[in-house]
């Protein structure tokens, strides 16, 4: 079973050339001397208004040949809270990413991780960080990808364990996938995200989980970043860093309903 593309001629281009084209002028965009990394935060809206955080975030990064993504539930669809992939491969205009067998494995075993392809199926929020792993590595890589809806801090915690327990001995790359705030002017958006970003970079993954829900910040990939700096807390991370902060309005003008996007290295 191949995950066909769901969000290819609108959140990207379509065509082969087009998507690599436009995804190598985001990564020499952002070039840097790329490094190897125990996470990332990447955001996934429309390569138009996310693509230079994306780009930068990716340029910097060594990828291996494992990588984990993590994403929220944007559609709802699927019956299960942590939704495991069982795609074969993943397939972007550029080629098929294949699944992670022993890893599919470990995670399937994991206490509340379900295989469901419906929650994959016309999910953005993974399928975006494609292209970008594609162009950056230039190498076969193996994937595993998890849908997550709403989990409770204790229940991200023992995803994490089950996930830095299975890469422990063949590390892996852990993708969390999420914007920032929601809808606000600009200037309320960047002092709400800078609120979320604070936890994250002090790798302090309870009080991000906290923060996010008390002060009501509309972050859709919460759980996606908890998870993320979990697991890569587990495995020995110790800084988090910021590679670049954005908005929506940079490129559409309107100041006062924007979408935030943060880059993150966890290494």
């Amino acid at each position: 079973m191949i995950r066909e593309p769901a969000v290819a001629g609108a959140f990207y281009p379509a065509g082969a050339r087009e998507l690599a084209s436009a995804v190598d002028l985001l990564l020499s965009a952002g070039a840097r001397p790329a490094r190897p990394a125990l996470g990332l935060l990447v955001p996934h809206a429309g390569y138009v208004y996310s693509g230079a955080v994306a780009g930068a975030v990716y340029a910097g990064t060594s990828i291996p040949d494992r990588v984990v993504l993590l994403g929220p539930n944007h559609t709802g669809l699927g019956s299960s809270r942590v939704a495991l992939s069982p795609a074969e491969a993943f397939r972007t205009p550029l080629g098929e990413v294949p699944r992670d067998e022993p890893l599919f494995a470990a995670l399937l075993d994991a206490p509340g991780v379900s295989k469901d392809a419906a929650a994959h199926a016309r999910e953005h929020s993974l399928e975006v960080q494609l292209p970008f792993l594609q162009r950056a590595r230039k190498a076969p890589f193996t994937l595993t990808a998890l849908c997550l809806a709403h989990l409770s801090y204790r229940e991200c915690e023992a995803l994490a364990h089950a996930l830095s327990a299975a890469v422990k001995e063949t590390p892996a790359l852990v993708v969390a996938s999420s914007d920032m705030s929601h809808y606000l002017p600009a200037q309320r958006a960047q002092a709400v995200d800078q609120r979320a970003l604070e936890p994250l970079l002090a790798l302090d993954p309870a009080l991000l989980y906290r923060r996010v829900h008390e002060e009501e910040i509309t972050m859709c990939g919460v759980i996606p970043a908890v998870v993320m700096l979990l697991a890569a807390s587990a495995l020995g991370a110790r800084t988090a860093e910021l590679v670049r902060y954005a908005h929506s309005g940079e490129v559409s003008l309107d100041e006062e309903r924007v979408v935030g996007y943060a880059g993150v290295v966890v290494s």
